[in-house]
Parts: C-alpha cells; sequence; structure tokens
C-alpha cells in the first residue's frame, strides 16, 4: 500500500527503509526523516498502524510513504523486504530500528523467545544489511543506521542474550564502517540508553513509567540527538552521555589491546612454559 503526495519542495533525498516504524523510536524516525525531505518504506507487523501512520506523514510532510507489513521473524516476510531492498535503487537510506529485549536472567527466561530475540535482533538485521549495501556500493552512495544499545557496552544490565545481540549490532557497525566507510557509505550505531517507548512492556517490566523518570529519554530526543550526531558524521552515538571523551577513550583502550590479543606464547601470569 502506498499514501503518496507531491513534495513542497519538489525534491527528494531517496528513500528512507525503517523497521519497527509503527511505533516508538521507528514511528520518530519516520517523522523526523520524512520532514528532511526522505520518502519512506514503514516496515513493521501491524498493517493498521502502518497505515495510520504513513497517512498522517503524507498529510503532514506531503511525502511518498509505502507500506510493507511484514514479520521480520517470519523468513517469507523477510525475503520480501530483502528484495525490496535490492531492487529498489530509490532507497538511500536503511534504519534497522526494529527487535526487542528482556529484563530476566537466562534461567527465568523462554528459550523460545530468546531465539525469536536473536532472529529479530541479529538474523534480520543481518540479512537486511547484506541486502542493501550491494547496491549501496554500486551507487557509491547510501547510508545505514543501527540501532543498538547502552547494553552492548554495559552487558550486566537487564538479560544477557539482549546485551549480546546488541554489542553484535555494535561490533557489525564498527566493522562494515572499516569496510565500506571510504565507499561513500555512512553507517552509525545508535546506543540509547533508556528510552519511552513500547520497548519496557514486551521487556517485561510493565512500561518506561516504573522506570527512575531520571534515567528515560523521550524517543523525540532520543532519535533528534541522533540524527544530530548522524550529521556530524558519528560513528557510535550514546545520545545521554554528556561527554564524548568518556567513549573516545573507551574505544581506545579497546583498540590498544589489539597488538597483544594473539601470540606465540601464553601470558607468564599463567605460569605455562612454551
Amino acid at each position: 500500500m502506498t499514501t503518496s503526495a507531491t513534495s513542497s519542495k519538489g525534491t527528494t533525498l531517496g528513500k528512507a527503509l525503517i523497521t519497527g516504524a509503527s511505533t516508538g523510536i521507528g514511528a520518530v524516525y519516520a517523522d523526523r526523516l520524512a520532514r528532511r525531505g526522505y520518502d519512506l518504506i514503514l516496515v513493521a507487523r501491524n498493517g493498521e498502524k502502518l497505515k495510520e501512520l504513513a497517512a498522517s506523514l503524507t498529510s503532514a510532510t506531503r511525502r511518498s510513504v509505502d507500506v510493507l507489513a511484514a514479520d521480520l521473524t517470519n523468513k517469507a516476510d523477510l525475503r520480501k523486504v530483502e528484495e525490496r531492498l535490492r531492487s529498489d535503487q530509490s532507497i538511500t537510506t536503511l534504519v534497522n530500528n526494529a527487535g526487542f529485549g528482556g529484563t530476566t536472567s537466562l534461567v527465568d527466561s523462554k528459550i523460545d523467545e530468546l531465539e525469536n530475540m536473536i532472529e529479530l535482533n541479529v538474523t534480520a538485521l543481518t540479512r537486511l544489511t547484506y541486502a542493501v549495501v550491494p547496491g549501496f556500493l554500486a551507487r557509491g552512495k547510501g547510508a545505514i543506521i543501527n540501532i543498538s544499545s547502552v547494553v552492548a557496552v554495559a552487558p550486566e544490565l537487564l538479560n544477557g542474550v539482549y546485551s549480546g545481540t546488541k554489542a553484535y549490532v555494535l561490533n557489525l557497525t564498527q566493522s562494515l564502517h572499516k569496510e565500506v566507510g571510504g565507499k561513500g557509505i555512512q553507517v552509525q550505531a545508535v546506543l540509547p540508553g533508556a528510552t519511552a517507548s513500547e520497548f519496557w512492556d514486551r521487556a517485561g517490566i510493565g512500561g518506561h513509567q516504573n522506570l527512575p523518570s531520571e534515567i528515560v529519554m523521550s524517543s523525540e530526543e532520543m532519535v533528534d540527538a541522533s540524527l544530530a550526531a548522524f550529521d556530524s558524521g558519528e560513528l557510535v552515538t550514546i545520545p545521554a552521555l554528556p561527554d564524548v571523551a568518556d567513549w573516545e577513550k573507551f574505544n581506545a583502550a579497546r583498540v590498544a589491546l589489539g597488538p597483544n590479543l594473539s601470540h606465540k606464547h601464553a601470558a607468564k601470569r599463567y605460569g605455562v612454559r612454551s
């Protein structure tokens, strides 16, 4: 289904495909990118919510908005979105936002739900990225925004499988930047902290209202900060972090480990004779 109108500016920045677009962070990205001049392809499970959002965005921004109802944990639905990313040469931006998390411990979780989390947060994101990158490379331009989480660097928080999936998103983004960053493709990993969205309902705590208010950022402020960081070319964005130097020191310490991560012999502290 497509809702379409002519832009008042008569120009477009191409199309942005946004997953998890029906509510929360994804819906805010849709609004902000449409107002910037992007046409949209909105992907989520709830087709009715997508249609309502598409109509609202078209009325407010006069952009063209396509709706693609899909459950990204369903192989047939996922392949449908992959094919759109491969075939639609007007797509200039992919926002990998779809995902869900958990707050319970490993042993108190349901294994099928954890598997679904991995399918959505890792497998689907990887396949969609894999689908869009060749076209971006051929055209010499494109952008990928991956929504990770602060738990990517704080695995003791929340559920360990969830933090593992978000660490994967961060690692993939950093690796992809090294691979294609010099070829006209901009990538960004966004690491939100607690954000006011439906995430917390599914995560099992009954909504963000049950969290301390001083740690919860609105979805609107989170997205606005992340897009400002995107404009400045940031690779890794932590919207709540007061001093970017803290991240830079953290990342520099990680990089500094590199020369000593692989040697012929074990470190002396282990007392192993070579």
